[in-house]
């Protein structure tokens, strides 16, 4: 059974075609429409929705004779054009013999009854002009960037005359034409609350306006904190003599430098195989979980990339209680959603920094807390979560690999080892620090690794060919047990 088309479903159409109804039923169906004079109403067949051409406005009495006549030969309504006035007489004979009647807003009389013919008869020519009316009518609202994704999918909704919605999906992928993204995150999809050719034609277009509306939306909201977090990056990775020259650039961009900062290093590995570089779709969507968690917390926030690690940085006052502790809770829930985004075949390993002022301590922090991941990993206790121990032998060391200068000089001294291969040089690294902790003895370093003394013997005469250095000398027994403390401390070996 064929459906009706009535009034009403005109209607549903009415932004479009520029109508709206100021009198009579809407249940009135449509079998055609017809520009007809209104001397020539009498000749209008039933079923037919009548357009009076014409700007001016028809006098009173001749409204009266036609809608009488309509209602008499049981037309499906009556068009008039924008500067039609109804009065009190017209309205209660409209309503009395059931005629529809409407206004027309601006579009000439054939234009509109060519597009009411295609509304009726449907086909490929409706279906593309009620797509192209979407598209139009969601692109006007993209381009106000007051506006948002929901006033897309309204306006775009109403045109069709069908309800669109975006429905969550971290996981859409990029050949999904309904798709909607935010650079390269995928947030989600646009969908249709009823199969519909129109709607098919428009929503990937729609969903394109609202993926590059958030981009934009996403950059000007976040581009100060981006900014700060690139000058983090070089300030972590520079050499301490430089680190005044950072002062005046942080402060132009908004970066408290004097005050305090906690750092948090998050470390991707895969399972089976570390030298795998992990998904590259993981790292924007992480950092943009991580900027919009953050946005309405009081401490000053940035996420900065060192090329796959994370670098969270939490700034606050001086004396500030439970800063780790903040910084644990907003690291930890990034940490997750890092792991839940990779999957199962891969670990997130989170080291944590202590509160420091100033630049230095910034860098002191994040050297800290890259260490704390790094001995995690070399531990193997991918995954989890490593606090910096402060005490003692551990804080000298993690001064020494916060420099680049020292942490390099002290890597030249061992390089030789590093010709064995990182696995049997980590194990001449172990061997030695047992060998020089224990005043050279090999009794006592055999013991600490498990080995005979002949074993560690073996072990050193090779590790003194390599390194050819006097270890008898006390100045250079010093230095290499450094190196090794420091290398082991990095996880460099591993």
């Amino acid at each position: 059974m064929v459906t009706q088309f009535t009034v009403a479903h005109l209607l549903q159409r009415a932004d479009r075609l520029g109508m709206r109804l100021v009198a009579g039923p809407v249940d009135a169906a449509i079998a055609r429409v017809e520009v007809v004079e209104l001397p020539d109403l009498r000749d209008a067949t039933y079923g037919t929705l009548v357009i009076v051409p014409g700007d001016a406005a028809p006098a009173p009495y001749l409204v009266d004779v036609a809608l009488r006549q309509a209602s008499a030969l049981g037309l499906a309504g009556v068009v008039f054009s924008s500067g039609f006035t109804l009065t009190e007489t017209a309205g209660a004979l409209a309503e009395r013999g059931r005629v529809p009647v409407l206004v027309s807003e601006g579009i000439r009389a054939t234009d509109l009854a060519v597009a009411i013919d295609r509304v009726i008869s449907g086909g490929a020519a409706e279906t593309m002009t009620r797509a192209s009316y979407a598209i139009e009518q969601a692109s006007a609202i993209a381009a106000d960037p007051a506006r948002s994704a929901d006033d897309m999918l309204a306006a775009a909704g109403a045109a069709l005359g069908i309800s669109l919605t975006m429905q969550e999906d971290p996981n859409a992928a990029w050949t999904d034409r309904a798709a909607v993204f935010i650079g390269e995150v995928p947030i989600g999809r646009v969908v249709a609350e009823v199969t519909d050719p129109a709607a098919s034609f428009a929503v990937p277009i729609v969903a394109s306006l609202i993926s590059r509306s958030l981009h934009r939306q996403i950059r000007e909201r976040f581009a100060p904190n981006q900014s700060r977090a690139d000058l983090i990056v070089e300030l972590v990775l520079a050499e301490a003599a430089r680190v005044d020259a950072f002062i005046a650039p942080a402060a132009r961009l908004g970066l408290p430098l004097h005050l305090t900062h906690a750092a948090a290093w998050l470390r991707p590995r895969q399972r089976f195989d570390p030298n795998q570089r992990p998904p590259h779709a993981v790292a924007p969507a992480v950092e943009l979980f991580a900027l919009q968690l953050v946005e309405e917390h009081p401490e000053l926030w940035h996420i900065a990339y060192i090329q796959d690690d994370a670098l969270i940085v939490s700034t606050q006052d001086h004396g500030a209680g439970d800063h780790q502790r903040r910084l644990r809770e907003v690291a930890t829930r990034i940490q997750d959603y890092a792991q839940t985004l990779a999957g199962d075949e891969w670990t997130y390993t989170l080291g944590l920094g202590t509160p420091q002022p100033s630049a230095a301590g910034l860098r002191q922090s994040a050297a800290e807390a890259r260490v704390a991941a790094d001995s995690a990993i070399a531990a193997g206790r991918l995954g989890g979560v490593e606090v910096t121990d402060v005490t003692g032998l551990r804080r000298v060391l993690l001064d020494f690999y916060a420099s680049p200068i020292s942490r390099n000089l002290l890597q030249d001294v061992l390089q030789p080892l590093d010709a064995l291969g990182p696995e049997r040089a980590t194990t001449a690294v172990r061997t030695l620090v047992a060998y020089l902790s224990n005043r050279n003895s090999l009794t006592h370093a055999g013991r600490e690794l498990t080995l005979h003394p002949n074993a560690v013997g073996y072990r050193m005469k090779r590790i003194r060919e390599l390194l050819d250095v006097d270890l008898n000398d006390p100045d250079t027994r010093f230095a290499v047990e450094l190196a090794c403390r420091v290398r082991l401390l990095g996880g460099a070996g591993t």
